[in-house]
């Protein structure tokens, strides 16, 4: 699982591969609940879900409850693409509640560690 996390001051965004043993920390939370940073290398952050996606590139929907997947009747947000005026289509989306299905959960950061963020966004190398 990979947890996905922005600075919306800075604009910059982070990624860390989640260890299966973390992975635990993450279950059950919903999007839009806060949770500690300190399991995955981010000491002393608080952080908060805005989204996710599951192992097969389906995204989350907060209407939905739950894990399961649904297909309801969309006219925008998450899972819709360029809507007409009035349009609507059945799209497959995940629930709002992280699983072990979640392959990427999205989060913001919502207070700020020891840490400075220059420490965290660092480039990462090219290869050649």
């Amino acid at each position: 699982m990979k947890l996905v996390y922005s600075d919306r001051k800075s604009g910059k965004t982070g990624e860390v591969e989640v260890p299966k043993d973390a992975e635990a920390a993450l279950m059950g939370k919903k999007i839009g609940e806060v949770f500690e940073g300190t399991a995955f290398g981010l000491a002393g952050f608080k952080l908060q879900v805005t989204g996710m996606s599951d192992n097969s590139g389906n995204p989350s929907r907060v209407e939905i409850e739950g894990t399961a997947k649904a297909t309801p009747l969309l006219s925008t947000g998450p899972g819709v693409r360029h809507p007409k005026k009035g349009f609507r289509t059945r799209r497959l989306v995940r629930g709002n509640t992280i699983s072990p299905d979640t392959a990427q959960v999205n989060s913001v950061i919502t207070e700020y560690g020891s840490k400075p963020l220059e420490e965290l966004f660092k480039p990462k190398e090219k290869k050649e």
